[in-house]
């Protein structure tokens, strides 16, 4: 593949997976926009791997208080880490059965085309600023109740509408319930873990199954670091900025790409 592409790929996944504008959208209207073709089964499963491994970097101090925790539950100890991992995992399930049901039917491009992503990333920026707004900040992630993590994770089914945002929308629950601007980004972050797993997963076992003959190990390589580094960098961004400014910003952009959306599409 064109070096240009793999880097218009690997730097709109990192950049993007982790803020509230939803990566896939731009993931879509990326090689159109550019002209280019659909990216390979090889550069998704990469490019989600390298933002796999940005989150679990940024937040390796979540991810050992977690594994730490799970090991508490063998002598029957609560820990703030193992109830985190408890939060998550009431939180995962919904999109895991939503995607595979999707998955299965073969329906995983139902809601692709541009006007849908358009008009998602209009009507979703509106409960963000909304719930950011006038959201009250009373608990922090370790202290979620269990039913409240539940309802983050059946809010993050309408990421599979490219244009919602999975880290939009799950942010916003967050905020919804009482968490804190940068403790629902963290949140939102760490549910991310299970979903980009389960999707490389998935992704991979397709490329295994029906081969990729249009990327080679080093293009997916390279997309791999090049994404990494960007998710990186977007969530040290990410971590810093809306606790200062809030996601005004991310709301505005939305309604922008939105509105251009429109406009190319008449």
């Amino acid at each position: 593949m064109p070096l240009s592409q793999l880097l218009l790929l690997a730097l709109v996944q990192g950049l993007t997976e982790f803020l509230p504008v939803s990566s896939s959208a731009h993931l879509i209207l990326a090689p159109i926009a550019a002209g280019l073709e659909d990216q390979s089964p090889l550069i998704d499963v990469m490019a989600h791997g390298g933002s796999l491994m940005a989150v679990l970097v940024y937040f390796w101090r979540d991810i050992r208080d977690v594994a730490l925790g799970k090991l508490a539950w063998l002598s029957g100890r609560m820990t703030p880490g193992g109830r985190l991992a408890l939060l998550v995992g009431a939180a995962t399930p919904p999109i895991i059965i939503a995607a595979g049901a999707l998955y299965l039917t073969g329906q995983t491009d139902l809601f692709r085309s541009p006007l849908i992503i358009g008009i998602a990333t209009l009507v979703f920026a509106v409960p963000l600023w909304a719930a950011d707004r006038y959201g009250r900040t009373h608990v922090t992630a370790e202290t979620l109740g269990y039913g409240s993590a539940f309802l983050i994770g059946m809010v993050q089914v309408f990421a599979l509408i490219p244009g919602a945002s999975r880290s939009g929308v799950t942010m916003t629950a967050g905020r919804a319930l009482g968490l804190g601007r940068s403790e629902s980004a963290r949140f939102s972050m760490l549910m991310a873990i299970p979903v980009i797993a389960a999707f490389a997963l998935v992704a991979g076992l397709d490329l295994a199954q029906g081969g990729d003959g249009t990327a080679s190990l080093a293009d997916g390589l390279i997309v791999a670091v090049l994404s990494f580094l960007a998710a990186w960098a977007s969530i040290a961004v990410m971590m810093r900025f809306v606790e200062r400014v809030g996601f005004l910003p991310f709301v505005v952009y939305r309604l922008i790409l939105a509105g251009l959306i429109f406009w190319l599409l008449v």
